[in-house]
């Protein structure tokens, strides 16, 4: 059984014992960093909008609450604990206080579009939220942005689900492959920025003049 698969039996499960508040809970989780994409919870709310079990209001109100929840607290959590890990671990990490100042010129500028094109993108729209938080992005339109982009994601996942109820056994044919896909980017993504910031401190120790 694949990852997917196994989140997605999880996600049934809770949602069918404890209904809306399951909905928010998987949903807040979804906007954190837990392994939790609204890919395997959202089409499950629609299978219970097709059983009567939930309405549309109910589910669309439900997961952007759970949204923003999620949301605003890794907002808060890139806020005020950004800036002190990354001046006292990013050495570990490759980071430095030049990705912290790129941060927070780059969603002074660009914040609005960053956020609301995020919540479409798998992966990225578990992790954009603290990001925003260390660029110190107004908060009132970091929420905004974050409610309208993730009510529209959240509701075309919870359309496909109820379109899906009866054609879910072509979806699982496709969850390994699925699984495949997300490991082989994250790995690429993050052999990527290893190998871009490893040049980088090269570039700048040999660009450093000799020491008297």
């Amino acid at each position: 059984m694949g990852i997917v698969e196994r989140i997605a039996l999880w996600a049934t499960a809770l949602m069918n014992s404890a209904g809306y508040p399951g909905l928010f809970v998987l949903m807040t989780m979804e906007s954190m960093v837990f392994p939790v994409p609204s890919e395997a919870v959202m089409p499950f709310a629609g299978f219970l909008i097709v059983s009567d079990r939930f309405s549309w209001a109910g589910a669309i109100l439900a997961s952007s609450l759970g949204t923003m929840t999620g949301s605003l607290a890794s907002y808060a959590l890139g806020r005020w604990g950004g800036y002190p890990f990354v001046l006292r671990f990013g050495k570990f990490f490759l980071l430095d206080r030049e990705h912290l100042d790129f941060t927070v010129r780059w969603f002074s500028r660009r914040g609005e579009l960053t956020i609301f094109v995020s919540r479409f993108i798998p992966v990225v729209r578990h992790l954009i939220s603290i990001p925003a938080g260390v660029g110190r992005m107004n908060v009132w339109k970091f929420s905004l942005y974050t409610l309208l982009g993730g009510t529209l994601w959240n509701t075309f996942v919870l359309f496909c689900g109820v379109w899906l109820k009866e054609r879910w056994s072509v979806v699982q044919s496709y969850t390994h492959e699925i699984d495949l896909a997300v490991l082989v980017l994250l790995v690429l993504g993050a052999a990527w920025w290893f190998v871009r910031q490893v040049r980088r401190r090269r570039k700048k120790a040999v660009a450093l003049p000799p020491a008297p």
